[in-house]
């Protein structure tokens, strides 16, 4: 049982928590803080909060338990506002895409603390964002990666693993350099292929006649290309080595694949093609 629950930044993330905590009632009071007074508003309107701080370290002061779901470049700023309000037995997690910068920032921000924070990574949600995107049961059958140190605190990593098991995730831990790298293909790059595509797409000069001829392909390709601006700037930045070893491997791939295209390589293309087609394959099935 949560008898006060923190959640700073109450968007899809952070509200789909709540939400479901509520649900299996395992939390007595949901305190938000975050920079939209419009978004918390809501928040309180729909349910998912019980009221709204006046700062983070308002929120987290006598929580059990603080979630950080703010964008990653902001992370050390909530920590280092909170971590005097954060108790012995307060536990403290986020849920960023990347994590070794953020492991980082939370041993500078809370010092003594730190044994109290546990990173961690939902790896769900949707092109979406604010708490008027949340949902019950977002994380059900959805992993969550806890990446904790040497110095985490066992009692803190259990809490946490049990906050998400609840939810109905699959909770696996993981090294923060091992995250950051399988992150920066599953994940990061796929977003990056996405945003390039459409802004290629929108320069050229009869972009509006593609967008009302387009059919499934482009859709499915592109829908992640909605996703936070700002947010994606900060994983990107964030994980920027791991991004660009991936990043540079992909650009080598196109361009074996545009010199196939130049040399009317049948052959290679329906290769390439069928492998691909298969890995979607065991994609489906994974």
């Amino acid at each position: 049982m949560i008898n006060k629950l923190a959640i700073i930044g109450v968007g899809l993330i952070g509200g789909s928590l709540a939400r479901d905590l509520r649900a299996q009632g395992l939390v007595g009071e949901i305190v938000g803080y975050g920079r939209s007074v419009s978004n918390l508003s809501l928040a309180v309107d729909m349910g998912v909060i019980d009221r709204v701080a006046n700062g983070a370290r308002a929120a987290a002061a006598g929580a059990d338990v603080v979630v950080i779901a703010v964008p990653v470049a902001s992370i050390g700023d909530v920590l280092r506002e909170i971590a005097p309000a954060i108790g012995t037995d307060s536990v403290v997690t986020d849920v960023g895409s990347v994590k070794q910068s953020v492991i980082h920032a939370a041993r500078t921000a809370l010092d003594e603390r730190f044994a109290n924070f546990v990173p961690g990574h939902p790896i769900a949600g949707t092109e979406n964002s604010g708490v008027g995107a949340s949902l019950e049961g977002l994380f059900r059958h959805r992993r969550v990666i806890l990446t904790p140190t040497d110095e985490t605190d066992a009692a803190a990593i259990e809490r946490v693993q049990t906050l998400w098991q609840v939810t109905g995730a699959n909770v696996v831990l993981m090294d923060a350099v091992e995250h950051d790298r399988l992150l920066a293909a599953s994940s990061h790059l796929p977003h990056m292929i996405a945003f390039s595509l459409m802004d290629t797409l929108v320069r050229l000069d009869e972009h509006r006649k593609i967008f009302e001829y387009s059919a499934g392909g482009l859709r499915d390709t592109t829908r992640i290309a909605g996703s936070d601006a700002v947010m994606w700037r900060d994983i990107v930045l964030g994980n920027r080595e791991a991004l660009l070893t991936v990043l540079r491997q992909y650009h080598e791939d196109m361009e074996e694949l545009i010199a196939a295209i130049e040399r009317s390589d049948a052959d290679w293309l329906v290769d390439t093609f069928n492998r691909a087609r298969h890995a979607r394959e065991m994609l489906n099935k994974s």
